[in-house]
């Protein structure tokens, strides 16, 4: 998969042990350094468990008009009910709710709540088996985002030095500013991603973006909550709202669902993959694809595939682009800057020297047409920009203040890595005084292999 292209993995914190998690990890890494790539590590947490209960037989089949039963005393479920995972659940719906089980498969409506019952009649049935998640149409549901278990998952992540940690099901920029303070007070320092996976996520859609430093358009959970025919139009929504407040962003969930079982993707799951790069998301995820099913390799060779060409075909809007925007902050000024120079000079690259990351992820939020290469002496962004859409990570280990040979170096990276030759030109971005974070307020145009001859 590392060959076929994946630049991050994400271990879904839903399944595996802690022990499971840091081998997979290490293992990540290894691969990685081997490979000689940057792949980022996600933790995605598990979130709130909003779930029914276990079955006597394993599952049960319900048919339109039957009577059922949500019971959170219920221990062992039958024919006629099943417990709760979440039990407060009861506090949560009234009659005229429609429940949704299974990603949506079945529709129960609300009857009456009464104590720990939650009765209901069953619109559309189906084979309903053990731990199926529960959504009300609409949303609604009050569980905290962040579980005991979560808790303790970040701390996990932080061990395992953790370059992204995703939040379940978050409803407010209050979640995500907790999730933040637990991972820094382990010793932290994550990129922290949050879920849109819930009515409510939409609604404080600002919120959350002024508190997280990128979203995942989870569709799954999403598309069960506000309809599926909302998505389409959602997601490209957050993912343009997320890009102007220079967020992250991922597009997730059935992405390639066939390669499953299939070598090959269905014309309609091209279509998917590619409207996502065209919508401008960073990143675009798969999830049992990778993690159960039979073609992982393949269906990462395809995916990566589908997204270089659909960014051949990406229209280049610099010039309209920069007719509404202010920028306040010098760095931000000069990464525009750079992105206005390389596009209208056609250049070859754009060489970001950084220490935080923070210019790469500034000049990726526009396409200007021309690559971003990432210089960093720093392990942890290097990571960190294997997220960022255009931008290639790359290792300098200069960490003096004489500018000369922090560009020589830059230089020499970038031609060993086979993206520039002699005569080639360049816009450099950096800092002065050198090796200071946060104060990119310089930009170059270098004519590559000027500086190195006698």
């Amino acid at each position: 998969m590392v060959a076929a292209g994946i630049d991050v993995v994400r271990m879904n914190f839903s399944h595996g042990s802690r022990e499971e998690h840091l081998a997979r990890a290490a293992l990540v890494r290894e691969v990685a350094h081997e490979a000689g790539r940057s792949i980022g590590l996600m933790c995605d947490l598990q979130g709130p468990k909003i779930r029914i209960g276990r079955f006597e037989n394993g599952k049960v089949v319900l048919k339109k008009g039957d009577g059922f039963i949500l019971d959170a005393e219920c221990a062992m479920g039958s024919q006629e009910r099943v417990g709760l995972d979440y039990r407060g659940l009861t506090k949560d719906v009234r009659s005229g709710d429609v429940l949704l089980l299974d990603d949506g498969r079945l529709v129960l409506d609300v009857r009456q709540v009464s104590g720990s019952e939650i009765h209901t009649n069953v619109r559309v049935g189906g084979e309903l088996s053990n731990n199926k998640g529960i959504n009300r149409k609409g949303g609604g549901l009050t569980a905290s985002a962040l579980t005991a278990k979560d808790m303790q998952d970040i701390k996990t992540a932080v061990e395992m030095k953790a370059d992204f940690i995703a939040v379940s099901f978050p409803k407010s920029g209050a979640d995500m500013y907790m999730a933040r303070e637990l991972m820094r007070a382990a010793g932290g320092h994550a990129i922290i991603i949050a879920k849109m996976e819930r009515a409510e996520a939409v609604d404080a859609m600002d919120d959350l973006l002024s508190a997280s430093d990128g979203i995942m358009v989870a569709r799954g959970d999403l598309a069960v909550e506000v309809g599926d025919a909302a998505v389409p139009a959602l997601q490209k929504k957050l993912i343009r709202t997320a890009r102007e407040r220079n967020k992250l962003t991922i597009t997730a969930t059935q992405m390639m669902e066939s390669m499953i079982t299939s070598p090959v993707p269905t014309r309609a799951e091209v279509s998917d993959v590619a409207n996502a790069v065209l919508d401008g998301t960073d990143a675009v995820m798969l999830s049992a694809e990778t993690a159960t099913g039979a073609y992982p390799a393949e269906t990462v060779e395809a995916m990566s595939r589908i997204c270089l060409e659909a960014e051949k075909s990406d229209e280049v809007t610099l010039d309209r682009e920069f007719l509404n925007r202010v920028f306040t902050r010098v760095d931000q000024s000069i990464a525009m800057a750079a992105l206005f120079t390389a596009h209208h000079l056609k250049v070859k690259a754009i060489a970001a020297l950084t220490q935080s990351g923070s210019t790469a992820l500034w000049i990726s939020r526009l396409n200007s047409g021309v690559p971003i290469y990432a210089l960093t002496p720093e392990i942890t962004t290097r990571y960190r920009l294997s997220l960022y859409r255009d931008v290639f990570p790359l290792m300098i280990r200069y960490q003096g203040h004489e500018l000369g040979k922090m560009l020589e170096e830059a230089e020499h990276e970038l031609v060993d890595a086979g993206v520039v030759v002699n005569g080639d030109l360049i816009v450099v971005t950096f800092g002065e005084p050198i090796g200071t974070s946060g104060g990119t307020n310089t930009m170059k145009i270098v004519k590559v292999g000027e500086a190195r001859r006698p």
